[in-house]
């Protein structure tokens, strides 16, 4: 059963947990499970999803109940008036905080990879990211006889597909577990060492304003329970919790 983190007449958050696609779609054509029909059955009414995470990234997803409020989400999230926070776990030790203005080819949506050609120019993109916490593990994965990560929190101002993990490759910080954007050696030794095979990216707080009430409306989730378990095990758990972030154990 999905966890629901928040519900009114128009609005339903809930935890998406990692693996679990948000609807169906052509690239991924053998999985059978999606949040919206999840959750549509586990309320026994129809939701409209109003953004996405991708399949391998946890926390906050929200839905629409009626068509209305499914318009005005979707025009507050095309307006970049929705602000949300993530958790990442990457490669190297990543600089106190940055911005990153790097623009980034369009990727086509589902529904667009067939028919007409998309328009595929680059197009602005910029992501906000503080260290939260550093680890240099005496495990050698590369060339050298230990490796280091980072702890991030990263705050999107634009929202262009796979964003976060194609901007933290481009400053030679992949996220950890991105089989697409990342190095397979260090996902490799998260999963085989450290009990860890998901993709290290959580949405854990969403700020927007609501859709009738014209009031604000912040949304938080907390870590699951393997992502927590990780940090935990990194001695990461106090950075995080002293960022807000609430872990799972």
């Amino acid at each position: 059963m999905l966890q629901i983190l928040y519900r009114d007449d128009q609005l339903i958050a809930i935890q998406k947990p990692a693996g679990l696609l948000v609807h169906r779609t052509v690239l991924d054509r053998n999985e059978t499970r999606f949040a919206i029909q999840l959750l549509r059955d586990q309320i026994g009414q129809r939701v409209y999803p109003v953004h996405r995470l991708d399949k391998g990234t946890s926390g906050v997803l929200l839905f629409a109940l009626d068509k209305d409020a499914s318009r005005e989400m979707s025009w507050q999230f095309e307006r970049q008036q929705v602000a949300k926070r993530y958790l990442a776990v990457v490669r190297g030790h990543a600089d106190d905080a940055g911005h990153i203005d790097h623009p980034l080819s369009r990727r086509p949506d589902d529904l667009e990879w067939i028919g007409e050609k998309v328009e595929t120019a680059p197009q602005p993109a910029q992501t906000d990211y503080r260290t939260l916490a550093r680890i240099e593990l005496p495990i050698a994965v590369e060339r050298y006889p230990t490796s280091r990560y980072s702890l991030v929190e990263l705050a999107p101002l634009t929202g262009r597909r796979h964003q976060l993990r194609r901007h933290l490759k481009h400053i030679a910080h992949p996220i950890i577990g991105d089989s697409t954007h990342g190095k397979g050696r260090h996902n490799r030794m998260f999963a085989e060492q450290l009990d860890c095979a998901r993709m290290l990216l959580a949405c854990v707080e969403m700020r927007l304003t609501h859709p009738v009430t014209v009031q604000p409306l912040r949304l938080d989730c907390p870590l699951e329970e393997n992502f927590s378990a990780l940090l935990t095990r990194l001695g990461w758990a106090d950075a995080a919790r002293a960022a807000g972030i609430e872990l799972t154990i």
